[in-house]
């Protein structure tokens, strides 16, 4: 790694710069694959998605709830759940957060914990969502976040496929009904085709008999 570096035939007569194979690989190679993959990640992402992100990884219990902060937490709720609490219960949740930190320095069960779906799973399992139910209403909406996202993620990879080119007149209702039908393909294979004939001839009568 130590010898110099030499370009191929076609460009070595063109380079000037004396490196090492180790700088070539670790500046030309290695630095611009990063730089790339920043650059993607950051404009996949909106700020304040980033933001949501950051704010909710205070919640994770890793580490002895090393990142946990009360502060952070309320500014999560405040900023992205506002609907989801009242004013009066972000005051409460304040107090539950600070009563729940102390609670689990001296707990052996809850300082161990390594993600929020064990801490909820052992909040539900103890009782302690009733002392502790608005940071477990909180959690829970935390926890929904991925499911959310891919479900958005899988519509949109949808409407590329059933919005072609050939079908760029579609409408907007029936591009909706074929979206639904596509994404929760799983759910639709349940339908019979006879139940959605009758449930087609129970809106009104029809002049033609739909019998197979």
């Amino acid at each position: 790694m130590d010898a110099m570096y030499i370009a191929r035939k076609g460009r070595a007569r063109h380079q000037q710069d004396q490196i090492t194979v180790e700088r070539h690989f670790r500046i030309n190679i290695f630095y611009v694959a990063i730089d790339k993959q920043l650059h993607e990640l950051n404009s996949r992402f909106s700020d304040r998605a980033l933001e949501l992100l950051t704010l909710t990884s205070v919640l994770e219990p890793k580490n002895g709830y090393k990142n946990f902060d009360c502060d952070q937490i309320c500014t999560l709720v405040e900023k992205f759940y506002p609907s989801d609490f009242t004013s009066q219960e972000m005051v409460h949740l304040r107090y539950q957060l600070q009563h729940f930190i102390r609670e689990a320095q001296n707990d052996g069960k809850l300082r161990n914990m390594s993600n929020l779906q064990d801490l909820c799973q052992y909040l539900a399992e103890t009782g302690k969502l009733d002392v502790y139910f608005l940071f477990d209403r909180l959690i829970r909406l935390v926890l929904t976040l991925p499911v959310s996202t891919a479900t958005s993620e899988r519509a949109f990879s949808a409407m590329k496929l059933m919005k072609t080119r050939l079908r760029n007149k579609m409408d907007d209702k029936f591009l909706a009904d074929s979206l639904v039908i596509y994404i929760e393909r799983e759910i639709s294979k349940s339908f019979s085709l006879d139940a959605i004939i009758d449930d087609f001839k129970s809106v009104k009568d029809r002049r033609v008999l739909f019998d197979l």
